[in-house]
């Protein structure tokens, strides 16, 4: 007999397909058809590096819910999914990648056998694994049925996390705060960044306080410098180096259940700009996690932050978190709730979200970030417990940054659009700061 390894409980399982069941019958789907494999792991525990090939749930008003995907992934199937072996349909491999024919020419046999060859099948359009040729093919093998968007339908079932969700989520903080803790004893000037990474990845996988590790649906992100202008690059075999800034966006991940963590390491002493920036942040990074409560608007978060960064001189543009829980590559956002200015979502007990208000300055970046839970009454809980700082390495030697390096090689100010020593912040940096105007 297959041993079945599921992550909860029979009655968890019956919540989340209850709660997207109402979902369904209020936007008038007949069936749903869900290809976002954290929606697949959510509904059915499903869990597989499967997600390259065409795959998914069907999700049926009064019967338990179809797995269907590539033959050899049943395997898989049977498993992980808590549903019984008849509920778990192979297709064959001669599909896979052919230019002849399709999967979802199969799976709309299945779904005639199920009776919904002439019923309002939900799909999600708006998803990474959902691609052009299988709408069209799907549609097309299907002429009789009205093939629906239901984008995030199921996402935003997700929104609010049950006890054991959270008690995923608190084993990965555990994880991120192990990373961090040896991001910061590691990064030396001159260490390698493909070492430090080396080392983060082992930390993340090895896990913590007696939970494994599992992979994160986001690579390490380190970049350093001026490179930390861009907000979403990874490593390479550079050496770190003293007088530069480099932020670490990482997660722990147990289970598929995330917690993003970032801080951000200088090594040397930092310039003045960069000392104020992380001021405002630390400041507006407080305003926002008091303003996380139960009935407010996930806009309150971020009008609270924007409030701080722009009496300290800064605007931020874009959004400042997102909502997260159990996910797969490329994203570990669940893609609904925003904190951003405009999104009026009410915040309710037991969301999640990683508020992320990073900043990508001219020639510097800075991130300090929390993954952060809503309780019944009071402030957001924090889910990792480390310093809200930068932290400073010091007697490390400074490379002089772009915008101070004179003489032929100076980058022009128009590439860098502003004058040279105007950092976009008010006041005058102290005598002896080691920068100079």
């Amino acid at each position: 007999m297959i041993r079945k390894d599921i992550p909860f409980s029979a009655e968890e399982y019956q919540r989340r397909l209850g709660r997207t069941r109402i979902a369904m019958e209020a936007a008038g789907l007949d069936v749903m058809f869900v290809t976002d494999p954290s929606n697949m792991a959510w509904l059915t525990g499903y869990d597989g590096w499967s997600f390259y090939v065409h795959q998914g749930v069907i999700v049926l008003k009064d019967a338990d819910p179809v797995w269907w995907g590539r033959g050899m992934d049943a395997n898989g199937a049977l498993r992980t999914v808590w549903m019984g072996d008849d509920r778990i349909l192979g297709y064959d491999d001669g599909f896979v990648q052919s230019i002849e024919r399709h999967p979802m020419q199969d799976l709309a046999l299945r779904l005639a056998d199920l009776g919904h060859e002439a019923s309002r099948i939900g799909v999600e359009m708006e998803n990474y694994y959902y691609s052009a040729k299988a709408h069209e093919a799907l549609t097309t093998a299907l002429p009789r049925a009205e093939i629906m968007d239901a984008t995030a339908l199921v996402n935003w079932q997700r929104a609010v996390k049950s006890d054991e969700e959270l008690v995923f989520m608190r084993r990965a903080a555990r994880i991120s705060e192990q990373i961090i803790d040896g991001l910061i004893d590691r990064v030396e000037a001159g260490v390698p960044k493909n070492e430090v990474v080396a080392h983060a990845y082992a930390d993340a996988i090895r896990g913590a306080d007696g939970h494994w590790g599992d992979y994160p649906a986001i690579v390490p992100m380190l970049p350093s410098g001026i490179d930390a202008t861009a907000p979403h690059l990874t490593w390479n075999g550079r050496e770190f180096a003293g007088g530069e800034a480099t932020f670490f966006e990482i997660a722990g991940c147990y289970r598929r259940y995330h917690a993003p963590f970032c801080r951000t390491i200088f090594l040397g002493d930092p310039p003045d700009d960069i000392r104020r920036a992380e001021a405002a942040l630390a400041s507006g990074l407080e305003a926002g996690l008091d303003a996380a409560r139960a009935g407010n608007r996930a806009c309150d978060i971020a009008n609270a932050l924007n409030d701080h960064l722009r009496r300290a001189g800064i605007d931020r543009n874009g959004r400042c978190g997102y909502s997260i829980g159990l996910s797969y590559p490329p994203d570990w956002g669940e893609r609904t709730i925003s904190l951003r200015p405009e999104d009026q979502t009410v915040l309710m007990p037991g969301m999640t979200f990683h508020f992320m208000p990073g900043l990508w300055m001219r020639d510097w970046g800075l991130e300090i970030t929390e993954s952060i839970h809503i309780r019944e009454t009071g402030p957001a809980e924090t889910l990792c417990n480390r310093p809200r700082k930068m932290f400073v390495k010091e007697h490390e030697q400074a490379v002089p940054r772009p915008i101070d390096i004179g003489g032929p090689y100076r980058l022009p100010d128009d590439i860098i659009a502003v004058e040279s020593g105007d950092d976009g912040l008010p006041g005058e940096p102290p005598v002896g700061s080691g920068r100079q105007n």
